[in-house]
């Protein structure tokens, strides 16, 4: 998982370390999260990743475990808003012969006997029933687990990571998530900003994609300084996933030939939602004279890309102008 960093003297050390991994970042946001993990993944203590869907839970949980002392082992990865409630406990715990109809002849394990001597990820967690809660935290607790039909515990060792976009805590006052269960995660709180707060790493993920789908496909395309403005500027909702599957779609799209537009990928690949508040849309309230008009135009932008990049020197490359032009403008306004 490859971190590129130019700002720190152990940048070196974290790049070479995690590059074949899978993680490409350059925001400080990112690099404090790997020096954290560094320090937890040799301790067997449980883990609580948070954030939004797509910042790259799954990723981040898998450096701590290839970073841990079963990373020999497997990791076992259970989504548990994916499955549907009434094959979630025979997921988790197994069944033996004979627990129900259409069972298995030698039964089948679950998934904590299947992550023994390794790590399990559980994934969207706000998602489990209150009533599996229950049997989770003994789990957790004893390291035990007993197979549907079953008479006999089975002792588990594994390390378990959660992981969910939700509020947890908010979910405990409104009596939707166990209060005992919610303590028992939350030993170790890690939380993943969102893209839109680490755009420093944008562009490397964009260079990363590019060179993937370039393998994949065999095709080139090159982005413009326009398009690569309109990808540092947007807010990406749907965070790295969102980001990696609209640079797929740049290259199998036909449309985009051998160059990449910033009009096409604006009004057919990214959230239209943003293109209602962002820069490209200007309301006039009333008639006037134009000078003033382009005025008032030229203020609004400026105050926008300064509120969105929060420094200037960012709000005046997106906009292209230098710095010193920006500068003189702010103090005009």
């Amino acid at each position: 998982m490859a971190f590129i960093n130019t700002k720190t003297e152990d940048s070196g050390v974290i790049s070479s370390g995690l590059r074949q991994k899978g993680i490409v970042a350059n925001s400080g946001a990112m690099f404090d999260i790997v020096r954290l993990v560094n320090q937890i993944a040799p301790l067997d203590c449980t883990v609580l990743i948070l954030g939004e869907s797509g910042v790259g839970k799954e990723i981040v949980a898998k450096l701590i475990h290839e970073n841990s002392a079963v990373r020999d082992g497997p990791f076992i990865k259970v989504n548990c808003g994916a499955i549907p409630e009434n094959l979630l406990e025979s997921e988790f715990f197994g069944y033996e012969y004979g627990a129900f109809t259409g069972a298995q002849k030698n039964g089948m394990p679950g998934k904590f006997e299947l992550a023994h001597n390794g790590t399990i990820l559980l994934d969207e967690i706000g998602d489990l029933p209150l009533h599996l809660q229950v049997k989770l935290l003994r789990v957790l607790q004893d390291h035990e687990v007993v197979r549907i039909g079953g008479n006999f515990t089975r002792t588990v060792n594994i390390r378990v990571i959660a992981a969910t976009n939700r509020n947890l805590a908010e979910m405990v006052q409104q009596g939707n998530f166990r209060e005992d269960l919610y303590y028992r995660l939350n030993v170790v709180p890690l939380w993943i900003p969102p893209l839109k707060e680490r755009r420093e790493d944008i562009m490397p993920l964009i260079r990363h994609f590019k060179r993937k789908f370039q393998i994949k496909y065999g095709i080139e395309r090159n982005c413009s300084s326009e398009v690569t403005k309109v990808f540092q500027a947007y807010d990406w909702p749907g965070n790295v996933r969102e980001l990696e599957n609209t640079v797929e779609r740049l290259y199998v799209m036909p449309e985009f030939g051998t160059g990449i537009t910033a009009d096409i990928l604006v009004q057919q690949y990214l959230n239209s939602n943003w293109m209602q508040q962002g820069d490209g849309l200007v309301t006039i309230q009333k008639l006037g004279l134009l000078k003033q008009a382009v005025k008032e135009v030229e203020k609004k932008m400026i105050i926008m890309a300064i509120e969105r990049f929060g420094t200037a020197k960012q709000a005046a490359t997106f906009l292209g102008i230098d710095e010193s032009t920006l500068s003189r403008k702010l103090r005009r306004h």
